[in-house]
């Protein structure tokens, strides 16, 4: 790949990603979707910038990262699933908070909802989702670490500070949580950014050669 389509690839994989946070409000199946293409496009262009800047980490840790978030994703929705299916977790959860409910979800909108709940009949319902919660952080935050090392390759060998910057917001909005992900929201449209501004880097003059040492006569 040429240095133009890498960053083309990894801009437009950048802007997917945010695309696709947003898209989290309206749709999670839309959320997962743009955010494996465009995850995919990125690792592309890194692979890329790798390759023309001859730097393997750059391309390393984005696979790493990579492949992190696969198995996260993989291992959330397994548990979420779980939850929801194939035990009463949610439908008990539900039962407390919409006293009237029994089962039937398309009943669920006529139902008055329980406005002082007992805070020890919601407890118990707490645990197994936080646990889900808890390993989706820690994937994000490997996912962002190694994210971090790989822009950071990136930001050293192109002299873009924009990608350090994006990959910074994305390292501590990975650890702090709930806001942090206004920073990670914010540090992928940096990164987008960052990618756009990547220019060739110029062509290193030949040096002059040396007149011929003369022969003693």
């Amino acid at each position: 790949m040429t240095l133009e389509s890498s960053k083309i690839l990894g801009g437009i994989g950048a802007v997917l990603l945010f695309v696709g946070g947003l898209a989290i409000l309206v749709q999670p199946l839309i959320t997962l979707f743009l955010g494996f293409i465009g995850a995919l496009l990125l690792l592309f262009g890194l692979k890329g910038l790798a390759d023309y800047y001859k730097e393997k980490g750059i391309f390393t840790n984005g696979l790493y990262g990579f492949i992190t978030l696969i198995v996260g994703a993989v291992v959330s929705l397994v548990g979420f699933v779980y939850l929801f299916f194939y035990t009463s977790y949610v439908t008990d959860l539900v039962a407390v908070l919409y006293p009237g409910f029994t089962g039937d979800w398309s009943t669920l909108p006529n139902l008055t909802v329980n406005s002082n709940p007992n805070a020890a009949d919601i407890v118990p319902f707490i645990g197994p989702i936080l646990a889900i919660l808890v390993v989706i952080w820690i994937f994000v935050f490997v996912v962002a670490f190694f994210t971090w090392r790989s822009l950071k390759g990136v930001a050293s060998k192109s002299n873009v500070g924009l990608f350090s910057t994006a990959g910074l917001l994305l390292l501590v909005g990975a650890i702090i949580p709930m806001l942090g992900l206004i920073l990670m929201g914010i540090g992928i449209l940096l990164m987008a950014i960052a990618f756009f501004q990547i220019k060739p880097q110029p062509e290193q003059p030949m040096a002059a050669m040396s007149p011929p040492l003369s022969t003693p006569v």
